[in-house]
């Protein structure tokens, strides 16, 4: 497992790892002959604990973390640049080789026979079939239009006189000398019997417009003059009356609402407000001062240390992590051997085998803990 921790410097001289990453960390150096029996009895079951609960989680991150790198390194980048070509060489380059090499060359011809078998004989039957022959056939139809028109004239002059003489002629004697007496004869008595008519209608009428008019006309407009208008006059005039004195109500109502809103703000102002205000400014803000600069800030101030004492406490308590895998990885694979100082924190790769003969000087490569 990748140690992404930042790994201590190498150990100078007449000093060991441990003392070395103590040092590193701003702690004091302990000695091993000022640890006694108690303190081991409690340091290591805590140590353990700690070993216990945190190395698993951590080991577990640790893995998921490589494991999604190397997930997404290895296989979803690369399979996503792999779906991006397969598309555009499956989707893309197809389409667009089939609009470049095979639409567009079928279109041109497409355009270019249909010029050659339709436009081109179409432009050639107009100019040397249909013109000449709709030019004969408008000559032809002018010449045979105006026979036409000669014979049209002659038998419309025929049919007119005997048109004339077997219908017009007779048809004006009949009027004249028939139809025109019976008809004044018609109007004449409908005429009188119209006169008649309007002689009982008018009789009628005027029978009718003086019983309408005495039974309805005239009482109603005795009613009207005599009760509904004076009645009227007088509703009109307390109606106006009450208008005016509600308009007067109002605008005194309104000076009255004025004056106490007046006298009322003034009255809270100088009774509520302006006492506030001053216990505000001459009580409670030197107050607050006081307890601010005595209470508060004291306050902050010890939260802030408690702060610090838990970082502190934090940072022991990490290093007394640190401390139980070194004592356990101690127990279990003894003392370390001595390794050159790393400066990156990603594992240096071993160094490539030669066919010389190994000798017992070689140095083993550094393992990461």
């Amino acid at each position: 497992m990748v140690d992404l921790e930042k790994m201590p410097d190498a150990a100078p001289p007449g000093k060991s790892a441990e003392q070395a990453e103590q040092a590193g960390q701003g702690e004091p150096v302990r000695r091993s002959d000022a640890e006694g029996c108690l303190a081991v009895a409690i340091r290591i079951p805590v140590r353990v604990v700690v070993l216990v609960l945190v190395v698993p989680v951590r080991m577990v991150w640790d893995a998921l973390v490589v494991a999604g790198r190397f997930l997404r390194d290895t296989v979803l980048r690369p399979v996503g640049r792999a779906l991006a070509w397969l598309g555009r060489a499956v989707f893309v380059w197809p389409l667009v080789g089939l609009w470049r090499y095979v639409l567009v060359p079928l279109a041109k011809g497409v355009g270019w026979l249909g010029h050659v078998l339709l436009v081109v004989p179409a432009a050639w039957l107009y100019r040397w079939v249909l013109t000449p022959v709709g030019y004969a056939l408008a000559w032809f139809f002018t010449r045979v239009g105006a026979v036409l028109a000669a014979i049209g004239r002659g038998l419309y002059a025929g049919l007119a006189w005997l048109g004339r003489y077997l219908a017009v002629v007779p048809a004006v004697w009949l009027y004249r000398w028939v139809l025109a007496p019976v008809g004044h004869a018609l109007a004449w008595c409908g005429r009188q019997v119209a006169r008649g008519v309007g002689l009982v209608v008018t009789g009628v009428g005027f029978v009718l417009y003086w019983t309408v008019r005495v039974l309805l006309v005239l009482p109603a407009l005795a009613v009207w003059r005599w009760v509904l208008a004076p009645v009227g006059r007088f509703l009109a005039v307390v109606g106006r009356e009450v208008a005016d004195a509600l308009g007067h109500a109002w605008r005194v109502a309104g000076h009255l609402s004025l004056a106490v809103g007046r006298f009322l703000g003034t009255l809270l102002r100088w009774t509520v407000a302006e006492p506030a205000r001053w216990v505000y400014r001459s009580v409670l803000t030197p107050v607050g001062h006081a307890v601010r600069d005595t209470v508060l800030r004291p306050l902050a101030e010890a939260g802030r240390g408690a702060g610090r004492a838990a970082r502190q406490a934090l940072a022991t308590a990490r290093l007394t992590a640190r401390q139980a895998r070194a004592d356990v990885r101690r127990m279990l694979l003894g003392e370390p051997a001595e390794r050159e100082p790393l400066v990156r924190r990603e594992p240096t790769p071993a160094p490539a085998r030669t066919l010389e003969k190994r000798t017992g000087h070689e140095t083993s490569p550094p393992t990461r803990g």
